[in-house]
């Protein structure tokens, strides 16, 4: 048996539940894993908060997909894997169908990497779903090059810092948007060229004077709903605005027609896009590995919160005081 965090209703952190389940063995083109930390993401308080892009199928639901430890068995068919091996899991699966949030679980042998030299797994449980996300979307979709400037909402979270990064070593120019300014300095600190607190600024009126009136060649937004229409202000003529996530859970319109219908491009990004493609995975997998080497990339973590604290960690995850990732460890 493994405690596994289940939900047998829909609602706030405190559905979850933490039970005795059976993992099961391992079928054709699946790993079991024995779980020593997990990346807690706002994917997961969305599904269980019925609020997610998929809806929950069947009760009691479980949550996760982003997880680091050790092989443990593998199915048949399985090739490149072997008991003892370290990897983490990057979510390439519905949370309908496989979940992470326990002290062992089956997952497809498709969704784990390697886990690199000398990371540990809290680190491993907290460094893929930011650094795929940034670089799938900037990187192998938008084609983001030196020079160019990119606006990051929500810029202290797990996936803008990892796009901070990113940006840097690419050598464009991060502009990181936070709603208050107690965020700036660590902003800064982390590689932001420019910190814009929305609270206080006019986030188009300043992109624009921060790129001499050009715009910028990214917008890469997580927040989503009528915002866009400013930030599309922000966006360079042929520029793009990636909507990655939405965290306002209001409508989004398309600005273009507002705005004397400019050369606007505006598309979704999700990391299942670099995740399910083997090609671009693999690129990423190495983009992100080289990062980690060279000291460019670094998994920044807020908290870390024991299995038993699932509810502390969701509610910690819901007060937007974080800065970067949220952490489950398991004790065995």
């Amino acid at each position: 048996m493994a405690r596994t965090v289940l939900f047998h209703e829909i609602g706030g952190p405190e559905v979850m539940r933490l039970e005795d389940v059976e993992p099961g063995e391992p079928g054709p083109g699946e790993v079991l894993i024995r779980v020593d930390a997990i990346g807690v993401n706002r994917a997961e308080a969305l599904f269980r908060g019925g609020h997610y892009i998929e809806p929950v199928r069947r009760f009691p639901g479980r949550l996760g997909a982003e997880a680091a430890g050790v092989v443990e068995a593998v199915g048949p068919g399985v090739t490149g894997l072997e008991p003892g091996q370290e990897v983490s899991s990057v979510p390439a699966f519905s949370q309908n169908d496989y979940a992470v949030y326990a002290e062992r679980a089956v997952v497809p042998a498709s969704a784990l990497v390697r886990r690199p030299d000398g990371l540990d797994a809290v680190s491993g449980a907290a460094v893929w779903m930011p650094y795929l996300t940034a670089y799938g979307a900037l990187v192998e979709v938008g084609g983001m090059r030196p020079g160019d400037a990119v606006v990051l909402t929500a810029a202290s979270s797990g996936v803008g810092l990892a796009a901070i990064h990113t940006a840097n070593r690419v050598g464009a120019t991060p502009i990181a948007v936070t709603r208050t300014g107690g965020k700036k300095e660590r902003l800064l600190k982390e590689g932001a060229a420019h910190v814009i607190v929305s609270d206080e600024e006019d986030v188009a009126a300043r992109v624009l004077e921060l790129t001499g009136g050009r715009g910028a060649e990214y917008v890469f937004d997580a927040v989503a709903g009528p915002g866009v229409t400013d930030l599309a202000r922000a966006v360079a003529p042929g520029g793009t605005l990636f909507l990655y996530g939405a965290l306002s859970g209001q409508p989004t319109p398309y600005p273009g027609f507002d705005l004397g219908m400019p050369a606007l491009n505006m598309r979704t990004y999700t990391v299942l896009e670099t995740i399910r493609d083997p090609r671009r995975l693999e690129r990423a997998v190495a983009f992100v590995t080289s990062g980690l080497r060279s000291g460019a990339f670094r998994p920044v973590v807020d908290r870390t919160f024991p299995l038993e604290e699932v509810v502390r960690a969701h509610r910690h995850m819901e007060s937007d005081t974080r800065i970067g990732k949220i952490v489950l460890t398991v004790d065995h």
